[in-house]
């Protein structure tokens, strides 16, 4: 269990985050939207593995995959997903989502929630006030608005901050992390092998290197101490997601398993 309120995401600057398809500024898509994991689904289902973003677009526009009832509709639910998610073959991060979704079912909104905060700047910032919290712990909103507040400062309004409040606990809800409608009380998750290796590739880019990786916030996010990130990491190993090797503090990783494009070459 989590209880620590250290949190972090990054180590410090990397443009590898930015070139796996990380995306960063005071804006956001949880302005209107939660991370949308029903429709996310239903598109993945969709469209095949191989597909390009211009497949992704005619499954939502013009198939209508997601039974939106007009064609604006659909067009800005391929706007948000593209926010989210990327739904595009050349963004890694995207790739690798793609590859680790048909894994199993169980994972899944984990998998999406960590994509999300990775292209989501205003989802990341609510991070230190959900993960922290113990079981059974009641959500109070002033906490999701100061984290906020600690990113974005004065950029948005009183009722923007509101809705991305609002958004930002439905998503929440999505990933297993809370639970209950009018008061909303967190849970602990339990992440699947496929999760683990995605906060791992993520953290990875976000800076952390060696036995730091199985402390920082990605694996946090998951409600993985230390301890339990090592366990399931090689778990990971043994389903061939990624080579490690761990002796005491030394950690050898490489996770060009992760990702079919980097694997073929």
């Amino acid at each position: 269990m989590i209880t620590t309120v250290d949190f972090s995401l990054f180590s410090g600057p990397t443009r590898e985050a930015e070139t796996i398809g990380f995306r960063f500024g005071a804006k956001g898509t949880h302005t209107s939207r939660t991370m949308m994991l029903e429709e996310l689904s239903r598109v993945l289902a969709a469209v095949g593995q191989s597909a390009r973003r211009t497949d992704y677009a005619a499954a939502i526009v013009d198939d209508n995959c997601l039974s939106k009832p007009t064609a604006s509709t659909r067009r800005l639910s391929n706007q948000r997903l593209g926010e989210l998610y990327g739904l595009d073959p050349t963004i890694p991060l995207f790739r690798v989502l793609r590859r680790l979704w048909d894994i199993g079912t169980d994972g899944r909104p984990l998998l999406a929630l960590l994509a999300a905060i990775a292209r989501d700047p205003l989802l990341a910032a609510t991070c230190p006030a959900i993960v922290p919290m113990p079981a059974s712990a009641e959500l109070h909103r002033d906490a999701l608005k100061r984290a906020l507040q600690a990113t974005v400062e004065d950029r948005l309004s009183d009722s923007t901050l509101e809705k991305v409040c609002r958004n930002a606990a439905s998503t929440w809800a999505q990933s297993g992390h809370l639970e209950g409608r009018t008061f909303k009380k967190r849970r602990m998750v339990e992440p699947s092998t496929a999760a683990v290796a995605f906060a791992i590739y993520l953290a990875h880019a976000a800076g952390f290197r060696g036995a730091e990786i199985f402390a920082c916030g990605w694996l946090k996010v998951l409600d993985c101490d230390p301890s339990r990130a090592r366990e399931v990491a090689l778990d990971a190993k043994r389903s061939g997601l990624l080579d490690l090797r761990m002796a005491g503090d030394v950690v050898e990783l490489n996770l060009a398993r992760l990702d079919p494009y980097t694997e073929r070459a």
